[in-house]
C-alpha cells in the first residue's frame, strides 16, 4: 500500500511539474482580410476562433501551435469574396519582458466554405501557406491578447495571396 501512495504521489508531482510550461486554451478574435493585386478591393471583417496549445521552454522561449476556423476573403464595391479556412499556426515565442512576447512561424491553412470559383476557371487553391508575425500579452488569469499579421506565401489564385490581420483573445484551461 505504502508503495502505490508513494508511486501517485510521484506521478502526481512529476506531471505537475511538467505542466507548468504547458498551456492549453482556447481563443477569439476578429480578422481583417484581403486578398492582394485586385482592384477595387476592400478590407473584410471576420470571426477567428479554435484552441492553443502552448509548449514554454524557458522564462524566454516558447512554441504556440493553434488551430483556428478563420473568415477571410476581401470585399468590393458590390460583391465579396467569402473563404473560411481551418488554419493551423505553428509559431516559436521569444519573451521580451516577463509577458510580452514576439511570436514568428508559418501557418498552413485549409479552405472549407463552398467557394463559388466560377468565374476563376477553377483556378483557386485550397490549401494556403502563409507567414506569421505578432505581438502577445499574457495577462493574469490565464487571458491573452494577440495581434499578428499573417501574409500570404502561396497564391490562392494567379498572382493573388490572403493578407490578414487579426486581433483575438484568449483564456488558458490548463
Amino acid at each position: 500500500m505504502k508503495k502505490i501512495i508513494f508511486l501517485s504521489l510521484m506521478v502526481l508531482f512529476t506531471a505537475k511539474s511538467l505542466s507548468q510550461g504547458v498551456d492549453l486554451g482556447i481563443k477569439v478574435g476578429a480578422n481583417f482580410t484581403t486578398l492582394t493585386e485586385l482592384p477595387d478591393v476592400d478590407t473584410k471583417t471576420g470571426l477567428n476562433f479554435g484552441a492553443f496549445f502552448t509548449i514554454k521552454f524557458n522564462d524566454k522561449i516558447a512554441i504556440q501551435g493553434d488551430v483556428l476556423y478563420s473568415q477571410q476573403g476581401a470585399e468590393f464595391d458590390f460583391d465579396k469574396v467569402d473563404l473560411d479556412y481551418v488554419n493551423v499556426p505553428i509559431v516559436f515565442k521569444y519573451y521580451l519582458v516577463k509577458r510580452l512576447n514576439l511570436h514568428v512561424g508559418p501557418q498552413f491553412g485549409f479552405l472549407v466554405s463552398d467557394f463559388d470559383a466560377s468565374e476563376f476557371e477553377d483556378s483557386y487553391e485550397s490549401t494556403d501557406v502563409s507567414g506569421v508575425v505578432g505581438l502577445g500579452l499574457d495577462l493574469p488569469l490565464g487571458f491573452r491578447v494577440d495581434g499578428r499579421y499573417n501574409f500570404g506565401l502561396t497564391e490562392f489564385l494567379p498572382d493573388v495571396k490572403n493578407n490578414v490581420f487579426s486581433l483575438s483573445v484568449g483564456w488558458t484551461l490548463l
